[in-house]
């Protein structure tokens, strides 16, 4: 394979339990509880069955809204991601756990404190997915109120994780140092709490597209959680723009691993594949969401609409986007609905139809061997270095990636045949964290 560019490159698995969002269906009567520790537990336990890297938690701080009312469409509400982490650390051996904590609303010496326990409990096995939060509605909850701008948001997270780091680097072999942070939205004095894990940091995630999400990833990131996983060249150019950006931070350009989300769909053959595909979707937008989905377009209430009937004559609202959850933030509605009418017209499809056709899509369908050989050409081409997996049904969505796909992946030599560490940053490859490495390291 002399013409690939990474010809040993393997693959690296995440387990993304979203909690949130209609692509995981929780009405069907396959479907298992969304809260119960039995659940959590036994896609973790799956995941480390299958050797993966690490089971990912979003963060819910507020009920999701629309409108002012309850979004019911979706699983509502989801524990406290480090309270959950915490309870797996004690029934699983090997796989990384990682919280999604922001930085809009967390303080960072809290923030680091909490960390670096689920750090040591789970010996060396945490990781940190920063995010800021852009909205009005769950900000009302915390003291600040409202919500920052985009650049004090990226200004912030960039001052909290340079703090949070100073904290974590302040116990030394002679115990813990002060530590004393003065930045333009911080200042600390203090401490640390407690000494460094196996692993000396946890390793930190980043998910965001824009281009400040990406250079902060370029800057601070170990993995980079991204939308950019669906289509082989989408995935390699965003692939090649992180580089870019890494040699642009003064960073090894494999410094950061890239793991974008997705859905995985398998069937014994491709077509038992396809009707496998359909089915999830037909699950996954019911009516309901589908009105909501095409209500995101238009800009306006689409409930009392029938989703199995045309889609609506009106022109779409350009609404101003409040910052409540489900805020009209289609970029350029009325394009969008003139694909939409133009796609329904030619195929004769429902607005439900229409809405699983040319709404967000995600994810890769197809047997065993041939998903294999799909991502083993993804990996080797440098356009990922693995998957974040959201499983479409909870506890059991993981069984036929791990039961099928992975030793397909095995027998191609792209996926490894057991843990080699025990750290998160093992199972990842990772170098020291970035402000422990000499010189010499960081620019190797």
């Amino acid at each position: 394979m002399t013409d690939v560019p990474y010809p040993d490159a393997t693959l690296h698995f995440g387990v993304f339990f979203q909690g949130v969002n209609h692509w995981t269906i929780w009405s069907a009567p396959e479907s298992g509880s969304q809260l119960d520790p039995a659940s959590f537990r036994r896609v973790a336990q799956t995941a480390e069955r299958g050797l993966f890297d690490a089971f990912f938690l979003g963060e819910g701080l507020r009920l999701r809204e629309v409108d002012g009312r309850i979004h019911d469409l979706d699983v509502a509400g989801r524990p406290d991601a480090i309270t959950q982490l915490s309870a797996l650390a004690a029934v699983t051996d090997r796989i990384g756990l990682v919280s999604t904590s922001n930085t809009t609303f967390n303080e960072p010496a809290d923030l680091a404190r909490r960390l670096s326990g689920l750090d040591l409990l789970s010996d060396g096995r945490a990781g940190w997915n920063v995010v800021t939060t852009d909205n009005a509605w769950t900000g009302e909850n915390f003291r600040r109120g409202g919500f920052l701008d985009h650049a004090d948001r990226y200004r912030r997270a960039e001052e909290f994780v340079v703090a949070a780091r100073a904290i974590w680097d302040g116990w030394t072999a002679d115990g813990p140092q002060r530590v004393q942070v003065r930045s333009s939205q911080f200042d600390l004095d203090l401490l640390p709490p407690l000494p460094r894990s196996a692993q000396g940091h946890p390793v930190i995630f980043r998910a965001g597209d824009s281009a400040e999400g990406r250079d902060f990833a370029a800057r601070h990131a170990d993995v980079i959680f991204s939308a950019h996983g669906n289509d082989f060249d989408d995935a390699l150019a965003f692939a090649q723009d992180i580089r870019r950006r890494l040699r642009a931070a003064g960073r090894p350009e494999d410094d950061l691993r890239i793991l974008p989300g997705t859905e995985i769909i398998i069937g014994a053959t491709e077509e038992e594949a396809r009707e496998k595909a359909r089915w999830v979707r037909l699950q996954q937008v019911t009516p309901a969401t589908a009105l909501n989905i095409a209500g995101l377009v238009w800009g306006f209430d689409l409930s009392d609409r029938d989703a199995d009937g045309p889609l609506p004559t009106e022109d779409p609202v350009i609404a101003e986007n409040t910052g409540a959850f489900g805020a009209r933030r289609v970029a350029d509605p009325r394009a969008v609905v003139d694909r939409w009418r133009a796609e329904s017209a030619a195929h004769n499809w429902s607005l439900r139809e229409t809405a699983i056709a040319l709404g967000p899509q995600r994810g890769h369908v197809g047997t065993p061997a041939s998903l294999a050989d799909k991502f083993t050409r993804f990996a080797r081409f440098g356009a990922v270095h693995g998957f974040n997996i959201t499983p479409y049904l909870i506890p059991d969505g993981l069984d036929d990636i791990v039961t099928l796909l992975v030793p397909e992946l095995q027998e191609r030599g792209v996926y490894r045949t057991s843990y080699t560490g025990t750290t998160l940053r093992d199972h990842l490859g990772l170098r020291a964290p970035l402000t422990r490495r000499d010189p010499v390291e960081q620019a190797s």
